[in-house]
């Protein structure tokens, strides 16, 4: 029996090469050695306001995404977050044995609260809500970034406080994978990762960008001084260029050094936009051929809800019968 992956994305913003390159990209490459549960976190991006028909759209966006960038529903389970009651019911059980201090201590939640006038109970429990969508399916590996890894230890210690005090309910998720993807940082501010939230036209090369755009970005992309690649000073900016284009090419570190030593700026940017723009196109097509295919979408977020629904469902009963709640004979 496979053990059992569980990931997913909010559908905010539009998703960008570094989503693509240091998540998705590997999802593809793993789902078919686990048991794959890609899921889309409407729920999440509520936790700060969303205008809902944005939201609606952008939800099938993404599940189209999934699609394009290679994950197989007769594979994997591509579901929407909110499509599985289930999700929120574990999650208010487990905020009833969440300590608050465990939640004020995240980091995520600290910034996004200081940028907010009024903040929200939901961007507290959100960590919660994330132990939740995981704990719900006994995920035994959780592939997620650097930014996510506080939560995913935060989840670990809320499944292990259940089981101390109701008794082995939760799989102990596993944190990371053996592989990750690439980490990929914005083009204006290459110490910063690349962000679907962060403001600016020139920040992120997102996936449905057009060739034209995609190489006015790059471009634009912050360099140095320097008059050409020098790599044992590498600037922020050049590193960021050179990983991308490393992340879509597959080349090594020697190829990259013999091809790019000494090359002057504009053309490292017109190289790295050619490779992202040849990499992007096949994505596209298939993304705009997906879309053009009247419910298809829809019909593989459906499936995918109905798969996962049992599972989820004896999670919760379970939890229930553990903490003495009401459940039919």
């Amino acid at each position: 029996m496979k053990p059992r992956v569980f990931s997913g994305m909010q559908p905010s913003g539009n998703l960008h090469i570094g989503n693509y390159l240091g998540a998705l990209k590997n999802w593809v490459r793993i789902q078919s050695d686990y048991e794959a549960i890609f899921c889309i976190v409407d729920m999440h991006a509520v936790t700060v306001y969303q205008n809902p028909d944005e939201l609606r759209a952008k939800i099938r966006e993404l599940a189209a995404l999934y699609l394009a960038a290679g994950i197989d529903p007769k594979q994997s389970t591509i579901m929407v977050q909110s499509a599985v009651p289930a999700h929120a019911e574990l999650c208010w059980m487990l905020t009833c044995v969440t300590p608050v201090g465990w939640l004020q201590r995240m980091t995520q939640f600290k910034a996004k609260a200081a940028e907010q006038e009024t903040v929200g109970d939901g961007l507290l429990q959100y960590p919660v809500l994330m132990a939740a969508d995981i704990l719900l399916y006994q995920a035994a590996i959780v592939p997620v970034g650097e930014d996510q890894t506080q939560h995913l230890e935060l989840t670990r210690d809320i499944a292990q406080r259940f089981n101390s005090l109701y008794g082995e309910t939760f799989v102990m998720p596993e944190t990371s994978l053996p592989s990750v993807g690439a980490r990929i940082m914005g083009l204006d501010d290459p110490t910063k990762k690349m962000s679907k939230s962060a403001p600016g036209s020139g920040h992120a090369v997102a996936l449905l960008d057009p060739p034209a755009t995609i190489r006015k970005k790059i471009m634009r992309a912050t360099t140095d001084s320097a008059p050409g690649v020098d790599f044992d000073v590498l600037s922020p900016g050049v590193a960021n260029l050179l990983g991308i284009f490393q992340a879509f090419s597959g080349w090594d570190d020697a190829q990259m050094r013999a091809h790019f030593s000494g090359m002057r700026y504009g053309e490292l940017k017109k190289q790295v936009a050619d490779m992202v723009i040849a990499n992007l196109e096949p994505l596209q097509k298939r993304y705009n051929e997906i879309v053009s295919e009247k419910g298809y979408v829809d019909a593989v977020l459906r499936e995918g809800a109905e798969r996962v629904t049992p599972i989820a469902n004896a999670t919760v009963e379970l939890v229930k019968r553990r903490m003495g709640l009401y459940t039919p004979c």
